[in-house]
């Protein structure tokens, strides 16, 4: 299952596509879209959905995680922050992707087992995780660590799912 892991933000937009394999995690690439912070706001929301749709094309993922909004001190930003969230969440519907969503402490908790992990943590982690011969610039190590995320959490959900059927199939 090839996963495209997303950290949206309006100047930046992290992406991280990984392939999970069994139990192996395998990096396919990662990145990050960047607008330019004078343009206005709907052409840089634009350039991120456009981006995201040639990522989709171009890698054929089979599902999309992306990280939920946090609480930000400041508003407009935490709108802005909405908005791209909301043109990334789009990207994936409007390719009949299944979208998947973590709040920040999910993410921290499953990279690193520890849900205030700092950003030098998670891409120490997402490094070794993917055999990464460098680590990943901040946005693409988080966005990599949502699809980690997404690997683990969906690899969880079909276990619990499983063990259901197998225990209805027994009363």
């Amino acid at each position: 299952m090839i996963i495209l892991g997303i950290d949206p933000g309006s100047r930046i937009t992290g992406y991280g596509l990984i392939e999970q394999q069994g139990n192996r995690l395998l990096h396919i690439d990662n990145g990050a879209i960047r607008t330019r912070s004078e343009s206005p706001l709907a052409e840089r929301l634009l350039l991120i959905y456009t981006q995201l749709e040639e990522l989709i094309q171009k890698f054929q993922p089979d599902a999309m995680a992306v990280e939920q909004v946090f609480v930000a001190k400041n508003p407009a930003s935490a709108l802005k922050l909405g908005h791209a969230r909301g043109v990334a969440l789009l990207a994936g519907v409007k390719a009949d992707l299944p979208v998947a969503e973590y709040t920040a402490l999910q993410v921290k908790s499953a990279v690193t087992g520890y849900g205030r992990a700092a950003k030098a943590q998670i891409q120490q982690m997402t490094r070794t995780l993917l055999c990464l011969p460098d680590i990943a610039q901040e946005d693409a190590a988080d966005a990599l660590a949502v699809a980690i995320c997404h690997a683990h959490s969906h690899k969880l959900a079909d276990q619990v799912a499983r063990h259901s059927l197998l225990r209805r199939g027994r009363s």
